[in-house]
């Protein structure tokens, strides 16, 4: 199913948060975010009704089984290309904002590159460590 960048963008968020404090709502991501709160009820109700979160009687927001699988892919896709361009000298406030903008376009063929790039880079610097810190 193909989604759009902004209930991507969504779904990073609620997973984001719910690493971070262990529950979610509306006003967490709403602060999150900087958004108004009415805007944020708006793509709640849209992610519940794609079937992608779930929320309780209390306002507490879970991701379904559909909206984890998003949300953990452009999770990843942020985190690997924010540390590939810090590690290609962009400053880590740059680098982040850049992936939020990359990790929605980049295609899988393109990623996967990348991440294997960021993967090779990781082993050599490790292989060039004292063993007892590997």
């Amino acid at each position: 199913m193909k989604i759009q960048e902004s209930a991507e963008n969504y779904l990073e968020t609620i997973l984001v948060l719910q690493k971070r404090n262990g529950q979610v709502r509306s006003i967490d991501i709403a602060n999150e975010l900087e958004f108004t709160k009415p805007s944020i009820s708006v793509a709640m109700k849209n992610l519940r009704q794609s079937g992608l979160i779930d929320m309780d009687q209390n306002g507490y927001i879970t991701l379904l089984d559909e909206g984890r699988e998003i949300a953990e892919k452009i999770y990843e896709r942020h985190t690997i290309l924010t540390n590939w361009l810090i590690k290609l000298g962009v400053s880590p406030e740059v680098a982040d904002e850049d992936a939020c903008k990359i990790e929605h376009v980049l295609s899988t063929e393109s990623f996967l590159a990348i991440k294997k790039e960021a993967s090779s880079e990781k082993k050599q610097s490790r292989s060039s460590l004292p063993s007892h810190l590997l």
